[in-house]
């Protein structure tokens, strides 16, 4: 790890625990019976896609997936549903970043929508007291306000480039492998962090 100087981060399963079953299922309570079809953590479709690089709004998104659910579902009962799989911050992880900010560059970037950063970041604050989990990063960058997402090679190099750092002096932590084989094919350094791992427990 000599020659890294910059760790970029994802968020979910990473920072941040999530259980995409849990918004399944409450979809599937409210009608949508073909959820993992249409979204999973290695997949997702256009209107998915959409809202995860700020093509569409929020309105828009919950106009969509409301001709899924039976009548008469609302926004409130969807927000819910798409809000399910946002747990609880990991925080061990969290101060293991405060002692990587003394020796390198952090950076965060995660594929999100504005529903989710809305909601996670009062989860943040009600398990740190904190205002937003970028205080721990030099940057962060978030997929729906960037307006591109991972795994294609321009989000990483608009990251590089962006961020003024360099591929072969950054490792990036991540939990989906398509993710990181993305970050590979640009040159930057990668570690698929596994269920069972914790940043806390690298050797970084």
């Amino acid at each position: 790890m000599a020659h890294i100087k910059n760790i970029i981060f994802d968020l979910g399963g990473v920072l941040l625990d999530l259980d995409y079953h849990k918004t399944s299922i409450a979809f599937q309570k409210l009608g949508v019976t073909n959820f993992d079809e249409l979204f999973s953590q290695f997949k997702a479709n256009e209107l998915f896609e959409n809202i995860e690089t700020g093509k569409i709004s929020d309105e828009d998104f919950y106009d969509a997936v409301e001709k899924y659910c039976y009548p008469g579902t609302t926004r409130l009962q969807i927000e819910a549903a798409w809000n399910a799989m946002l747990l609880g911050f990991r925080v061990e992880a969290l101060e293991t970043l405060k002692d990587l900010r003394k020796k390198y560059r952090l950076f965060l970037l995660s594929n999100t929508n504005n529903i989710h950063l809305t909601a996670f970041k009062k989860i943040f604050t009600a398990d740190t007291g904190l205002p937003s989990i970028d205080v721990f990063f030099d940057k962060a960058y978030y997929s729906h306000l960037i307006q591109m997402r991972k795994p294609y090679e321009t989000t990483y190099h608009f990251v590089l480039d962006d961020a003024g750092i360099i591929a072969d002096e950054t490792l990036f932590i991540e939990d989906s492998i398509q993710n990181v084989e993305g970050a590979r094919a640009v040159g930057i350094h990668t570690h698929l962090l596994l269920p069972a791992e914790r940043i806390e427990d690298l050797h970084l």
